[in-house]
C-alpha cells in the first residue's frame, strides 16, 4: 500500500477489529505481488467486443467456437488468494512429477477460501504462482472447477438489493483495512439489473488521494495488467476502469468469499 494510505489503513484495521481477516505472523507471505502471485493465463470471455471509433459505440458477438476456459472469474480470484495464503513456492529443488503437483494443487484448493490457512503447502521447483501456472497451465485449468462456482457463489444474492452511498463508503474503508491486515479482499463489481458487467476481482493494493482511493485489482480476464477500481470520496461511488469487455464507468461493489452470508 502506498505511503499516504498506510497510516489510515492501519487505524481502520484496528477500529474494525475482526471485520477483516488476518494472517498469523508466521504464515503471512508478505504483500501480494503482481504479476508473481497471479495465474499466467486468463479467463476467456465468451463474447468478442469491438469499439466504433467514429461513434464510440461498443458492439459484441459470441465467440465461435466457444472458448474452453471461460466464465471462471470468481474461481480464479478465489484460487489466487488460496495460493497466496496457503502455498509456499520453493524454487531450490528441481521440479517434480505431474501427479505430485496435482496432489499439492488439490490440497491448496481444498483450503477454506474465506479465511487464512493454518498451514502452507510447499510447491517445489518454482518461485511463484505465475511461473508455476505457466509451466502447468493444463493441470491448473483442469483443477479449477467449471463455471458453476462463479454462478453459484453464495454471495450472489446480494446483487439484487439496493447499494446505498453509506454501504459503498463502508466497503471502501473495509477494503483498506483488509489490505492493512495482509488479506487481499475479493470484490464483486456489477451493474445489476444491467448486464454490462458482472465480475469478480481480487484487490491487492491501494493508492489514496483526498478525492479518491484507487484500488489495484487482479482481474482474472487480464493476466498482463492490474485493473483499477476507483472509489470517489465525494460521490461515494466506485468506478471500474475501461477494459476490452467494459467501457468503464460507475459500478456497484461488495465483498464476497467472506463470512457466512458471502
Amino acid at each position: 500500500m502506498r505511503a499516504g494510505g498506510r497510516a489510515l489503513a492501519a487505524t481502520l484495521a484496528l477500529s474494525l477489529g475482526c471485520a477483516a481477516r488476518t494472517l498469523p505472523g508466521d504464515l503471512r507471505p508478505g504483500p501480494f505481488r503482481f504479476p508473481a502471485d497471479i495465474f499466467a493465463f486468463a479467463n476467456e470471455t465468451v463474447w468478442e467486443y469491438g469499439l466504433d471509433p467514429a461513434t464510440d459505440l461498443r458492439s459484441w458477438r459470441r465467440r465461435e467456437p466457444r472458448p474452453p476456459f471461460s466464465l471462471r472469474c470468481g474461481t480464479m480470484a478465489r484460487a489466487a488468494r488460496q495460493f497466496y495464503a496457503g502455498a509456499r513456492f520453493d524454487p531450490s529443488p528441481s521440479p517434480t512429477d505431474a501427479s505430485t503437483y496435482e496432489r499439492l494443487v488439490r490440497e491448496v484448493l481444498r483450503s477454506d477460501p474465506r479465511r487464512p490457512s493454518g498451514k502452507r503447502v510447499v510447491i517445489p521447483g518454482y518461485p511463484d504462482l505465475q511461473s508455476f501456472s505457466a509451466a502447468h497451465e493444463a493441470l491448473l485449468k483442469a483443477a479449477l472447477a467449471g463455471p458453476w462456482q462463479s454462478y453459484l457463489q453464495r454471495g450472489n444474492w446480494r446483487m439484487i438489493f439496493p447499494f446505498t452511498a453509506r454501504h459503498q463508503r463502508r466497503l471502501a474503508r473495509r477494503l483498506l483495512a483488509s489490505l492493512a491486515r495482509g488479506w487481499p479482499p475479493i470484490v464483486h463489481v456489477l451493474r445489476y439489473p444491467e448486464l454490462t458487467i458482472n465480475h469478480l476481482v481480487l484487490v491487492f493494493d491501494a493508492e489514496e488521494t483526498p478525492a479518491e482511493i484507487r484500488f489495484l485489482t487482479y482481474d482474472p480476464n487480464d493476466a498482463a495488467h492490474p485493473v483499477v477500481l476507483t472509489f470517489d470520496r465525494v460521490a461515494d461511488t466506485f468506478f471500474y476502469a475501461p477494459t476490452p469487455y467494459f467501457p468503464g464507468g460507475p459500478v456497484k461493489a461488495y465483498e464476497v468469499y467472506d463470512g457466512l452470508l458471502y
